[in-house]
């Protein structure tokens, strides 16, 4: 007889079963990706007296630290810690509300999930009860005291940082010397912008004295009276030049290299790249790029019998910032995703 009562009420779960089965609704079917350290999170509504089926698990066989389903706004419905697998978890649903799926990774791999949603709705009249949730978008605003840095004070100085008269040999020189020079130059700490000269011969060199022998200030008078302020100065500071154009024999061709490579391969004669090139009398320019660091200047004597001399100087605008901090009230604005209340459609 015991017998005979185990059997029956093993036909009766199964039959339960089965019948459940057949009136499952599917709510979801996914296979998701949850990265490391990652999270990912699913809601759905479900009608009073549905009970959910859930059903977990990862694709490789390897652990997930947890899974939640939580009923909104906080309580917690299912918790499952380090989870292969789940089959037909049910849950019964007391009141008609919206139910939160939150898969959780510790680890710092991927895991691939995959997960199945269904419900078994209480009757016919919710058997069309729309799962789907509308979600609203919700700002949260807080203020928070940050250290913030601001510039107390800006020292401006000028640096006439290279000066140098430079010999160039010809083209073709018996004893093969090679007709160009390059020098490194190493910009001032804190440069805003520089200025160069570049002039040929006794006239290139006449020209430079001549205008620092003239130059009169054109700037305001705290600025004019800073040690080094002159003609190159000026053009550095304003971009206006005071030095006119030589008349001459000699001209040299000139490039502001940017790297020791770009040296390297301008002397064996292959592509380069510079800041800035001429081929000249004389010229003056403000520069604006680069302001820290190394260049370096090549200069080219393309005469085939006679060296040239030329004339290089440099002056460079520095500011030097003197910083502070000061607290500072901040607005943060944070956004979240939170799901409205939507009638059910029968």
């Amino acid at each position: 007889m015991k017998i005979v009562r185990l059997f029956a009420l093993w036909v009766g779960l199964a039959v339960s079963s089965q019948l459940m089965a057949e009136n499952a609704i599917n709510v979801a079917e996914s296979t998701v990706p949850v990265g490391g350290l990652g999270k990912k999170e699913f809601s759905y509504k479900f009608a009073e007296g549905d009970h959910i089926l859930f059903s977990f698990e990862t694709t490789d066989g390897k652990e997930l630290k947890e899974i939640e389903i939580i009923e909104e706004p906080s309580s917690m419905k299912f918790m499952g810690y380090k989870t292969k697998k789940l089959e037909n978890k049910e849950l019964n649903v007391p009141k008609t509300g919206v139910y939160k799926f939150i898969f959780t990774n510790s680890s710092l791999s991927e895991r691939i999930c995959k997960f199945k949603i269904q419900r078994i709705p209480a009757d016919e009249s919710t058997r069309g009860f729309n799962t789907n949730i509308n979600l609203k978008t919700v700002y949260d605003t807080t203020y928070v005291t940050e250290d913030e840095n601001y510039v107390i004070k800006a020292d401006t100085s000028f640096q006439n940082f290279y000066s140098s008269t430079i010999q160039v040999s010809a083209q073709n020189v018996l004893n093969n010397t090679a007709n160009y020079q390059v020098v490194d130059i190493a910009l001032p700490e804190n440069t805003a912008s520089w200025s160069f000269y570049i002039g040929t011969g006794r006239e290139g060199q006449s020209e430079y004295e001549r205008v620092v022998k003239n130059f009169t200030p054109q700037a305001i008078a705290s600025i004019a009276k800073l040690p080094g302020y002159g003609p190159l100065a000026a053009l550095a500071l304003t971009g206006i030049s005071y030095f006119g154009k030589i008349q001459g024999e000699d001209n040299v061709k000139y490039w502001f290299l940017k790297t020791p490579d770009d040296v390297t391969t301008f002397k064996q004669g292959r592509s380069f790249t510079c800041y800035k090139t001429g081929n000249v009398l004389n010229e003056a320019s403000k520069m604006s790029n680069p302001v820290n660091g190394k260049l370096y200047l090549a200069l080219l004597n393309d005469n085939a019998i006679e060296p040239i001399v030329v004339t290089v100087k440099l002056s460079a605008v520095v500011v030097k910032k003197v910083l502070g901090t000061r607290p500072v009230r901040k607005m943060h604005l944070t956004s979240r995703q939170e799901p409205t209340d939507s009638k059910t459609k029968k």
